[in-house]
C-alpha cells in the first residue's frame, strides 16, 4: 500500500488551519483522489519533460530549439485547458537552466578551495537531469532566474497587486494542481467573484526584474500564464519583448489566441500544444490514478482531451448523471411547469462544478448519438459504447434530429461558459429548460427506463 494517503492527510490538515475553505479545495481534491485510489502515483508538478503527459512532439521540438541554437527570445505556448501547456513551459524553463543541459560538470574540490574548470558535456540530452542544483531549485519554484507572472486580485481596496504578492500561494497551487485552470487559481487565492488581472503595475515590475543581470544561469526567464488577462497594460511590455536585454526569454502560456493583444502576438514564436487524445488521458488515469482501464476510457472520452476535467470527473464518478438527465427531459417535455420547477430546484442545489459536469455529460451523450446516427448502431464504435449510454443515445436520436442536437449542444456550451463566470444556477437552468423545450417540442418522446 502506498503511504501517500497518510502523507496527504497530514499536509491537508495543516492547510485547513492555514487557509480558507475555498483555498483548500484543490488540495482536498488531491487528498480525495489518493484516498479513493491509494496506489496512485503522485501528480505533483515535477518539472521534467518525462513528468508531463504525452506531448512527445512538443517536447522534442523544444529540446531541439535549444540544442540547435534556434531559440527565439519570445515564445507563445498555445494549448487548451488541460493540455499541460503550463507544465510544459515550466519543464522547458528547467531544461534551459539545467546544469547538465548547459554543459556544466560538477566541480571537484581542490587544495585551494576552488573547483576544477567546468568542462562541457558532449552528449545532447532531451530532458533536464532533475538532480543538479539548478533543477532542484526549479522544481521548488525558487530558482532566482525563473520568474512567474499570472492573474491576481487586490487583497484589499486600493491595492496594486503583483504576482510576487501571491508567490507562496502560487507555488502550492502549481504543486497541487499542475493542470488547473484560471478559475481554480482565483478560487485558491480567495478571489471569490473578483476578476483577475495582470496589471500595469505588474508590467512595470516585470520590466524591472528582467533589467537585472541573471543570478546563476545564462538566461533570465519569465513565464507568463494567461496573457489574455493583460489587457491594454500589455502595451508597456512591447519594447521589452521587441528589444529584450541579453539572454532573456519570455514564455507566454495561453488558451485563447484571439484574446491576446495582436501587438504581443506578432512578436512571439508560436508553439502549439495539441490537446491530449482520449487514449493518452485514459493511459494517464490508469497509470497515475490506478483506475480500471474501462472506467478510465469512459472518463477520458467525456473529458475530451482535458486532463483537468478528467480529474474532476473522477471525483464525481459515482454521480448518476443519466438518471438526472432523464428526469430533466421528462419534466421538460411531459411534466409541465411544476415538474420543471422541482427539477430546477434539485439541480440548483448542486455546486457549480457538478452542474458543469452534468452539462458536459449531456454533451457527451449527444455526440454519441450523432456518431450512432452517422456510423450505424452495428459499427465497431457503437459496439464499444457502454450499453446504457448506447441505449440512451438511440433514444436521443428518436427525440431529436442532428440539427436539433447541434442546437442543443450550442446551448449547453453557452450554459457551461456562463456557469464558469458565476451565473445564477437556477436562473440559468430555467432559461435552458425553456430553450430545450422550444428546440425539441415538435418531436417529444417520453424517455422511460
Amino acid at each position: 500500500m502506498c503511504p501517500l494517503p497518510h502523507f496527504f492527510t497530514q499536509r491537508m490538515l495543516g492547510f485547513i488551519y492555514k487557509y480558507t475553505a475555498k483555498k483548500f479545495i484543490p488540495a482536498l481534491l488531491l487528498c480525495c483522489l489518493y484516498t479513493k485510489y491509494p496506489d496512485a502515483k503522485p501528480i505533483f508538478a515535477l518539472m521534467q519533460f518525462s513528468d508531463i503527459i504525452a506531448q512527445a512532439n512538443a517536447k522534442l521540438q523544444l529540446a531541439e530549439l535549444v540544442q540547435h541554437n534556434r531559440l527565439s527570445h519570445a515564445l507563445l505556448f498555445l494549448g487548451k485547458e488541460g493540455s499541460g501547456a503550463l507544465s510544459l513551459a515550466m519543464a522547458f524553463g528547467q531544461y534551459i537552466v539545467c546544469d547538465t543541459v548547459n554543459g556544466k560538470k560538477k566541480a571537484a574540490p581542490s587544495l585551494f578551495g576552488g573547483g576544477e574548470p567546468v568542462t562541457p558535456m558532449t552528449v545532447a540530452t532531451n530532458d533536464s537531469c532533475g538532480v543538479c542544483p539548478s533543477c532542484s531549485k526549479a522544481q521548488k519554484f525558487v530558482h532566482p532566474d525563473i520568474h512567474f507572472s499570472y492573474p491576481v486580485v487586490p487583497k484589499k481596496s486600493g491595492d496594486k497587486p503583483l504576482s510576487t504578492d501571491y508567490v507562496t500561494e502560487w507555488r502550492e497551487f502549481i504543486q497541487q494542481t499542475p493542470y488547473g485552470n484560471v478559475f481554480d487559481w482565483l478560487q485558491f487565492i480567495g478571489a471569490e467573484n473578483k476578476q483577475g488581472n495582470i496589471t500595469v503595475h505588474e508590467c512595470n515590475d516585470i520590466i524591472h526584474k528582467l533589467s537585472l543581470k541573471s543570478f546563476e544561469s545564462g538566461y533570465k526567464i519569465l513565464i507568463m500564464w494567461m496573457p489574455e488577462y493583460l489587457g491594454n497594460a500589455g502595451n508597456k511590455l512591447l519594447k521589452l519583448i521587441e528589444e529584450p536585454p541579453p539572454d532573456t526569454l519570455y514564455i507566454l502560456v495561453a488558451e485563447n489566441e484571439s484574446q491576446i493583444l495582436p501587438t504581443i502576438l506578432s512578436r512571439c514564436q508560436l508553439v502549439k500544444i495539441p490537446g491530449l487524445t482520449t487514449s493518452e488521458v485514459a493511459s494517464a488515469l490508469t497509470e497515475r490514478a490506478n483506475m480500471n482501464a474501462d472506467k478510465a476510457l469512459q472518463v477520458a472520452s467525456i473529458s475530451e482531451g482535458n486532463y483537468r476535467e478528467a480529474l474532476q470527473l473522477i471525483q464525481h464518478a459515482e454521480e448518476d448523471w443519466q438518471d438526472l438527465l432523464r428526469e430533466w427531459l421528462n419534466a421538460t417535455l411531459k411534466g409541465g411547469p411544476l415538474a420543471q420547477v422541482k427539477w430546477i430546484e434539485e439541480i440548483g442545489k448542486l455546486g457549480r462544478e457538478k452542474q458543469k459536469q452534468f452539462l458536459r455529460y449531456f454533451n457527451h451523450l449527444l455526440e454519441q448519438s450523432v456518431r450512432l446516427k452517422s456510423m450505424g448502431p452495428d459499427s465497431p464504435q457503437a459496439r464499444n459504447m457502454p450499453e446504457k449510454e448506447r441505449d440512451f443515445a438511440i433514444r436521443l436520436n428518436k427525440l431529436a434530429d442532428i440539427n436539433q442536437q447541434q442546437a442543443i449542444i450550442e446551448e449547453l456550451d453557452k450554459a457551461a461558459y456562463y456557469i464558469e463566470r458565476n451565473a445564477h444556477g437556477k436562473m440559468l437552468f430555467h432559461a435552458l429548460t425553456i430553450k430545450l423545450l422550444h428546440i425539441i417540442a415538435d418531436k417529444s418522446l417520453l424517455l422511460v427506463n
